[in-house]
């Protein structure tokens, strides 16, 4: 394979050619660190990808700026057979580049200074920064040992040795850091804490939030608060797991949800909204609201969107495309008022108090947002 004409195309394509990551993205062999991957069929299943069986996809893939899916539930697609269809939400994935290169930059890095890349996946973001920072400045963490081994040889292959650590985050972080950039969303509370002490006074920090597609960074101060903004800019990261896999979906909540009369019964303001993919929404529902779940349905015209919470709450809303949709709610909270609350306020003030905001992490792993008179916090 000729892939060295696709990584300087690749790297033109999520680079500026003044860019300091141009050169890394050029010289890394992505394709090495991706042998493997699932990728949708026609029907809808998760089906293997094996690059050196058809090389020609196998290089349109890994040079195209895209996430690849390399595990699904608790199954590798190194481990995988042709005729495995893995059912579950994916949990591990090649974080497409251009991305990869946003985060980078979000963390400030210079000559010098120890980084640790917290998700270690495929390994790319290691790759690109142990190939401008060298590899000893370049600590990869994960909670999947063999992710971490896979990457460890692969990268080795290429000339790079970094440190490489198996360990749940949410629990323990080994060493101390001046830069700590994620490729995993973090949940505000508890479990950032080992992430928040493992990063030096001085240091920088940048991340998403579990559940959003908020990308936060900030400097750390001699207090332990770390101290920064929600960028204008946003991305999509599986949260963090402490485990095999992810813990089960509210199942039975959300079978309420499709067959089950609610409590309160509606007519919504606004057409039925996929709030999953509607990241600015989805993100502001989490920080009102913590905890809540999304599914979407949609056939021809049909649209239907539910909301469940661990407290017992859900909601159905569906309609016929952008009909005002008839609404179900039972529970403590109910989930679609929370959701139109939100919709009012991006109608009647064009933005959400998100984006931009300032951020303040506090030891204890809780996150205070503020923007003007709105303030909340997540993770108390």
């Amino acid at each position: 394979m000729n892939w060295q004409s696709k990584a300087t195309a690749l790297a033109d394509l999520v680079t500026d050619p003044d860019s300091r990551w141009l050169a890394p993205v050029a010289r890394v062999p992505r394709h090495e660190l991706v042998p493997r991957w699932f990728d949708r069929d026609g029907s809808g299943q998760w089906a293997l990808r094996d690059g050196p069986s058809a090389p020609e996809a196998w290089a349109a893939a890994a040079y195209a700026d895209r996430s690849l899916v390399t595990r699904v539930g608790i199954l590798h697609a190194d481990d995988a057979d042709p005729d495995d269809r893995p059912t579950g939400k994916p949990t591990s994935s090649a974080t497409h580049p251009g991305l990869v290169v946003r985060m980078l930059r979000h963390g400030r890095l210079g000559a010098g200074l120890s980084l640790l890349d917290l998700g270690t996946g495929a390994g790319g973001l290691t790759a690109y920064a142990c190939s401008r920072l060298g590899d000893r400045n370049v600590t990869s963490l994960d909670v999947d040992p063999y992710l971490v081994r896979a990457a460890g040889e692969r990268l080795a292959a290429m000339g790079f040795q970094p440190k490489m650590i198996t360990s749940d985050a949410t629990a323990h972080v080994p060493g101390s850091y001046d830069r700590i950039v994620c490729t995993v969303a973090l949940a505000p509370g508890p479990g950032l804490r080992p992430v928040l002490g493992a990063l030096q006074a001085g240091g920088r920090l940048a991340t998403t939030l579990a559940r959003t597609s908020l990308i936060v960074t900030g400097w750390k101060h001699h207090n332990g608060d770390v101290v920064g903004r929600v960028e204008r800019d946003t991305a999509g990261f599986m949260p963090t797991r402490s485990g095999d896999d992810y813990p089960p979906t509210l199942a039975e909540l959300f079978a309420l949800a499709r067959d089950t009369e609610g409590e309160s019964r509606s007519t919504g303001r606004y057409p039925v909204v996929d709030v999953a993919n509607a990241w600015e929404l989805r993100s502001m529902l989490e920080v009102t609201a913590p905890g809540i779940e999304v599914g979407y349905e949609s056939s021809g015209r049909e649209r239907t969107a539910y909301l469940v919470h661990p407290d017992g709450s859900w909601a159905r809303a569906s309609a016929e495309w952008i009909d005002p949709p008839q609404v179900h709610q039972s529970g403590p909270q109910k989930l679609w008022s929370v959701l139109e609350r939100i919709r009012n306020r991006l109608n009647a003030e064009g933005a959400l108090p998100l984006l931009g905001a300032n951020v303040r992490i506090t030891p204890d792993g809780v996150c205070h947002l503020s923007r003007g008179q709105w303030h909340t916090s997540m993770g108390a």
